[in-house]
């Protein structure tokens, strides 16, 4: 028997941040986004709050997304009862669209030698660099983010399947 579950948090954020949006974050602004990562992972960035990536799509940062639905999908490998997605507070600073796969800034975004130095890159939803069509947001500076809560899945009762 599979038991299904959801990912569901309060609506008590703080007054004035916004979540989800269709359009690009704002410079200068600050919203609530996403971080999935493992139990164990969790604990640890709960405890002594993110530190960068070592590489990955976008370089180095902090992975994290404005929609629960994607972060709640990471890591991929995991089943996702070992799951965990972690709320934030972010602000965003000066933020670059990555809009395709070889854009001349993919990884570049923060390093001065190749333009102005931005604080996120903001992959948009749809683009054809996100296998999901999820949006996804990079970090530089873990400072940028105030950890909120952890968000673990909760069962859903009486959805069963044989």
């Amino acid at each position: 028997m599979n038991f299904f579950s959801t990912w569901a948090e309060n609506d008590f954020d703080p007054p004035g941040i916004p979540r989800l949006g269709v359009s690009a974050p704002q410079c200068g602004r600050t919203y609530i986004m996403y971080h999935g990562t493992s139990r164990e992972s969790a604990q640890l960035i709960m405890a002594h709050g993110f530190r960068q990536s070592e590489d990955g799509m976008l370089g180095r940062g902090v992975y994290l997304s404005r929609d629960i639905q994607k972060a709640s999908r990471y890591p991929l490998e995991l089943d996702e009862s070992q799951r965990v997605v972690i709320k934030v507070k972010v602000n965003v600073g000066e933020v670059i669209a990555i809009n395709k796969q070889g854009h001349p800034r993919q990884k570049t975004w923060h390093d001065r030698k190749y333009g102005p130095v931005y604080d996120t890159a903001w992959v948009p939803p749809n683009c054809g660099m996100v296998k999901s069509g999820l949006e996804e947001d990079c970090v530089w500076d873990p400072a940028r983010i105030q950890i909120l809560c952890a968000i673990s899945p909760r069962p859903l009762s009486n959805c069963r399947t044989r």
